[in-house]
This record gives C-alpha cells, sequence and structure tokens, in this order.
C-alpha cells in the first residue's frame, strides 16, 4: 500500500521548476515517479528522498534516492542489508547508482565479487541495464538474489564488556573447519534476525559472538524462489510491449506539449500586440475628447462674438458715416474695459512705430545718440506700462465670458 504522504511527496518533487528542480528529463518524471512508487510497494522498507549528490568532479547536485534495507536470504535466514538507489541525472536510460550502507557496527567483505570497498554495487543486472524495460523492483531482486549468495557485509568483532563465565572458551560444540588460512567473516546462523556477524579464533574455527546490534527481522518472505524462477516469456514480452507503448505515449505527450507551448507563445505575442493597439486607440481617443473639448469652447466663442456683431450691426443698420467728423468715432465699446484695452492697444502700436521712426533717424544720423537712449527709455517704459495694463484687462475679460459662457450653458440647459 502506498502511503499519500510518500506520492505527494513524490509529486511535489518531481513538479518543481527552476533552480530548486530536480535535474530529470520531462518526458522520463511520470516513468521515475511509477517506479519509485512501485518500489515502495513492493519494498516499504525503501523510502524516497532527496540529497545533494557529489560527483567525482565535484560537482553537487540534488537527486531523488531510495534510502533503506533491502532483504536477503542466507541459509534459510532472512537479513536486511542497508543500501542506498541514488537515481542519477540520466535515469531511467542509464542504470541508477547502488551504494551499500555499513552502518558502524558493519564492516564491507573484502574481497566481494559485486561491492568494491567504498560500497559501489556492480551487478549483470546494472550493467545489462535496458530503458524501458529495466525498473527498481527487478533491480532489488536481483540484488537479493547475489546478496544470498555471498553476503557483502559483516558485524564487526567488539569485545565483550560481560565476559561469559563459562571456563569452554569454544561455546559451539560442533566447530566448523575453516578453509582459508586467515580469519574470513561469515554469517551468524545462529540467530534468525536480520545481522550480519563475523568471528574467527586463532585456531581457525569460528565461533558465534553476541550481536552489537540487532536489526529487526525483515517483514518479506525470501525471494529465492521467486527469483531463481524462470519468467514466462509471454509475461516478459507483455511487459516489454506495454513499457514500449508507454514510451510511445509519453514522446506523443512530450511532442504535444511542445505543440500546445508554441501556439501558447504566439498567442501570447498577439495578446501583447493587442494590448498595445489597445493603448494606442484608448489614448488617441482621450486626444480626441480633449481637442472636442477645445473646439466646443472655440464655438462658444465665435458664437458669442457672432452675437456681439449682429447686434453692432442692427444698432448702427441704417447710419450714415459721413455725420462723423472722427473715423474714429465709428467704433464704439461696449463696456469700459474695452475701451480701455483699445487705448491701451493704440498706445503701444503708437509708441512701436516711433521707435521704428527714432531707429531710422539715428541710423541717418538726424538724432544724436545721448537724445536717442533718453527717449527710447521713456517710450519703453511708457509701452511697459500699456502692455501691463493690456494684460490685466484681457485677463479680466476672459473671466467674464467664462462666466457669460457658464450663464448661456444654464439657460440652454434648462
Amino acid at each position: 500500500m502506498v502511503q499519500p504522504a510518500m506520492t505527494q511527496f513524490l509529486n511535489s518533487v518531481l513538479s518543481q521548476r527552476g533552480p530548486s528542480a530536480v535535474p530529470y528529463s520531462e518526458d522520463t518524471k511520470w516513468l521515475i515517479r511509477q517506479h519509485l512508487v512501485a518500489l515502495t510497494t513492493a519494498f516499504p522498507s525503501l523510502e524516497p528522498k532527496t540529497a545533494s549528490f557529489t560527483h567525482n568532479d565535484g560537482r553537487s547536485v540534488n537527486l531523488l534516492q531510495a534510502d533503506g534495507t533491502i532483504p536477503m536470504t542466507f541459509q534459510g535466514v532472512t537479513y536486511n542489508i542497508p543500501v542506498v538507489i541514488w537515481l542519477m541525472e540520466s535515469y531511467p536510460r542509464h542504470p541508477p547508482c547502488v551504494y551499500v550502507n555499513p552502518t558502524r557496527d558493519m564492516i564491507i567483505k573484502r574481497p566481494h565479487p559485486n561491492v568494491n570497498p567504498s560500497g559501489l554495487v556492480s551487478v549483470p543486472y546494472l550493467q545489462n541495464w535496458t530503458y524501458p524495460s529495466s525498473n527498481l523492483v527487478d533491480l532489488i531482486l536481483n540484488l537479493s538474489l547475489h546478496f544470498g549468495r555471498d553476503p557483502p557485509l559483516y558485524s564487526q568483532r567488539r569485545p565483550n564488556p560481560n565476559p561469559n563465565p563459562n571456563p569452554n572458551p569454544n561455546p559451539n560444540p560442533n566447530p566448523i573447519p575453516h578453509p582459508h588460512p586467515h580469519p574470513h567473516p561469515h554469517p551468524n546462523f545462529g540467530n534468525s534476525s536480520s545481522n550480519l556477524s563475523s568471528s574467527s579464533s586463532s585456531s581457525g574455527y569460528p565461533h558465534p559472538q553476541p550481536p552489537s546490534r540487532t536489526y529487526p527481522p525483515s517483514p518479506y518472505p525470501a525471494p529465492a524462489s521467486r527469483v531463481q524462477s524462470t519468467e514466462d516469456p509471454s509475461e516478459v514480452f507483455k511487459r516489454n510491449a506495454i513499457n514500449k507503448l508507454v514510451e510511445m505515449v509519453h514522446g506523443d505527450v512530450s511532442a504535444l506539449r511542445k505543440t500546445r507551448e508554441g501556439e501558447m507563445e504566439g498567442l501570447f505575442s498577439l495578446q501583447g500586440v493587442l494590448k498595445q493597439r489597445e493603448e494606442n486607440l484608448n489614448r488617441g481617443l482621450k486626444e480626441m475628447q480633449e481637442e472636442m473639448e477645445a473646439l466646443e469652447q472655440q464655438l462658444q466663442i465665435v458664437l458669442m462674438n457672432t452675437d456681439v456683431l449682429e447686434g453692432w450691426l442692427r444698432d448702427n443698420q441704417g447710419k450714415k458715416m459721413g455725420s462723423l467728423d472722427n473715423p474714429e468715432e465709428a467704433f464704439e465699446c461696449v463696456d469700459v474695459l474695452s475701451k480701455q484695452m483699445l487705448d491701451c492697444t493704440a498706445s503701444d502700436l503708437a509708441i512701436e512705430d516711433t521707435l521704428y521712426a527714432l531707429d531710422k533717424a539715428l541710423q541717418v544720423g538726424a538724432v544724436p545718440f545721448d537724445q536717442y537712449l533718453r527717449s527710447v527709455r521713456a517710450l519703453s517704459r511708457e509701452q511697459f506700462f500699456h502692455r501691463a495694463t493690456t494684460a490685466k484687462v484681457r485677463a479680466a475679460q476672459l473671466q467674464a465670458q467664462v462666466a457669460n459662457m457658464a450663464a448661456r450653458n444654464h439657460h440652454y440647459g434648462s
């Protein structure tokens, strides 16, 4: 039974993105998850984890591992061997890296045909790893078979703090002769627990020693019969066919995913272009609204001036200009501000003409230079006052026009 917490852990690890993501190919993560789920279902003593793996070149990478014990049967007794199975970056296209993980009370048998002194395991199943048919469950069964033939670990011999009061130094009534000239570790078969012990005497006869560390009994039956039995060819063909179909489905899903990702990127680009066009349209609409408001204001001013001119024409219609002694009297100002604006503007233009005439007179030498400077200074001061008055009058007229427009709008609105 697969624990939901373990399934959730695998889903979380394999779905991570960014710098903290595990370095596996996207099209193989689903198969990696299936391998680990099947492994923990068949061997609950192995727990999936993530840890930092350091390569020989010093490069460290965060990888998945299965840490725990695997059962093996030696002479009818089941033992548990602590191992660590590292899923390398190229897994499952390439085999995992398996290490025997002895505790402080254990040592690795030297020499061993399948385990080097550093604990690295090498068996034919790893050497002949075939993608995608090879998997972790079959690997553990194969390791159990090889370790059952030749156990890789033994418990270290420790001095007994409570010496046996039995005067007989050899408690084994049936000593087994040792075939080697040097002491050689062998499993302790007198205990059904899952520890491995080694002991030897100077005479070459083995003596059972009390275990320095007791391991829990294996919850699995002896797998020897299952491993040694020949698999049905039809089952092997069926499994390979299923794996081939799974690989083809993975390839199709990966290709479809890439196609959809390309389409999504194109849609995102089109969305960006449409958003930019929307911003341009909104900006143009705002400018057109502002221009329309300005034109409406100008229209109000034109309408107001039209009313003034029409009123003047009505008042002066039929009058003769010959009765006027001064042509300037033909223009009548509607209010005090208009008259003041007319006077100031006329004075300003007259001073401007006078300054132009002084410049011409100075050029031909008709006016002395010092007199020219005094006249220009006086005229400029007077022109400044006229222009300042004109600006104030214009501001007052503009304010009056705004008030008049507001009154007209209120009149038209009602």
